[in-house]
């Protein structure tokens, strides 16, 4: 049994065969996927809902990614205030920092995460982290990490490190203020040791597997469109890293999801990991 927590299964990616990436993940056993509500921009924030209503195993999330934080304006505050409602809605994001590419100035992209935590915390939804520092830099992490501990911290509500790609220093960091930490496709790739030395850290109760789908394709599927099927690779390396089979590791992260959302858990998620 796996979980995906996270993965962007709008994408035009998938226009051709969007059913049956979904009915391959099953079969896969992925028994939960996380659809996010980021699309193109803050007109498309119900993208992950729309998926969440056709299926009873896909949850959404809605947000403002930092790449689009340019185009953020009041009206998408409102309408996502809106769609934070939706029974559907489990978080919000992905948010955060992306310095790496800088699509949004970096002042915009910190005001619009800062507004959409407070809109987090007045829906009470815990937040899901993009967080991308330029190139040999820590600069993201340092102003992510800052702006988490003055207007998050004490919410009280924890949230995603999504696609975690940092060290063990701000992974702990996170955990302090009630984070899971999330790995995605990139831990198996060769050059990513730093990702694995900090997947070595983590508590096995502390942390989540993802797709990042259609992006970060893992070994070895690396250089092909990612799906959420896929994940059982990162749960294999994962496991790998941990002592753990792919079974056993997919089992504790998915008992992780459903315990960190308060969701019902399945009949399969309460076996034993042993």
């Amino acid at each position: 049994m796996f979980v995906d927590s996270h993965a962007h299964l709008d994408g035009t990616q998938f226009d051709s065969d969007r059913e049956q990436v979904i009915a391959r993940a099953q079969e896969a056993g992925v028994r939960t996927m996380v659809a996010i509500g980021n699309g193109d921009g803050p007109e498309h924030a119900d993208c992950g809902i729309r998926l969440a209503e056709q299926y009873d195993f896909i949850y959404a999330t809605l947000g403002i990614h930092p790449h689009e934080a340019k185009l953020a304006d009041e009206a998408s505050y409102q309408n996502m205030e809106r769609l934070a409602r939706h029974p559907k809605v489990i978080a919000w994001g992905e948010i955060g920092l992306d310095y790496f590419y800088d699509h949004s100035p970096r002042d915009v992209q910190k005001e619009v995460f800062a507004r959409q935590m407070e809109l987090a915390a007045f829906a009470k939804l815990p937040i899901v982290i993009h967080c991308r520092p330029s190139e040999g830099c820590d600069d993201a992490w340092e102003d992510c990490l800052l702006l988490l501990r003055e207007h998050w911290a004490a919410k009280g509500l924890g949230g995603i490190l999504h696609c975690f790609t940092g060290r063990w220093a701000q992974a702990k960091n996170a955990l302090d203020m009630g984070f899971m930490i999330s790995f995605a496709g990139n831990l198996t790739f060769p050059k990513a040791q730093q990702i694995r030395d900090a997947a070595l850290e983590v508590p096995l109760d502390r942390m989540l597997i993802e797709t990042d789908s259609p992006f970060l394709a893992p070994v070895p599927h690396r250089g092909q469109r990612n799906e959420p099927a896929f994940v059982k690779e990162t749960a294999r390396k994962l496991g790998e890293l941990r002592g753990l089979t792919a079974e056993n590791l997919g089992l504790q992260t998915s008992r992780n999801f459903y315990n960190f959302f308060k969701l019902i858990e399945t009949a399969e998620s309460k076996v034993s990991t042993g």
